[in-house]
């Protein structure tokens, strides 16, 4: 769906995309193709990505974290929207695991600010 948003004509005329779990089977550079690729995309149409990797999620405009908790025996699903600090810890979780160090959150930093579209 990602190419053929990219290649197909009239294809400008989809004012919404979702892609869920883009990311599956790939890494690295290509992970931070795909996450180029969206952040183009997103200059013309809406999208929500649904991504683990931190490779794509530094490319989002916005970054949300999707929270399940059980309440009263039943689970409970809430998005929370991450500025600031709170998105680059996130970015370090994905990044390191439950091991947030300052080194993950460097490398959060430096992911981020080198997703920041070109100007």
């Amino acid at each position: 769906m990602l190419a053929l948003r990219r290649a197909a004509p009239g294809a400008e005329h989809i004012p919404t995309l979702i892609f869920d779990e883009v990311d599956a089977g790939i890494g690295g550079v290509a992970a931070s193709a795909v996450g180029q690729k969206l952040q183009a995309i997103a200059q013309e149409a809406q999208v929500l990505c649904i991504t683990h990797l931190p490779q794509v999620a530094a490319f989002a405009d916005q970054h949300y974290r999707v929270e399940k908790q059980e309440r009263d025996g039943r689970t409970c699903t809430g998005l929370v929207l991450l500025e600031g600090e709170e998105r680059i810890e996130e970015m370090a979780r994905m990044l390191g695991g439950a091991q947030v160090t300052e080194r993950t959150l460097e490398h959060a930093r430096e992911i981020i600010a080198q997703s920041a579209p070109q100007l």
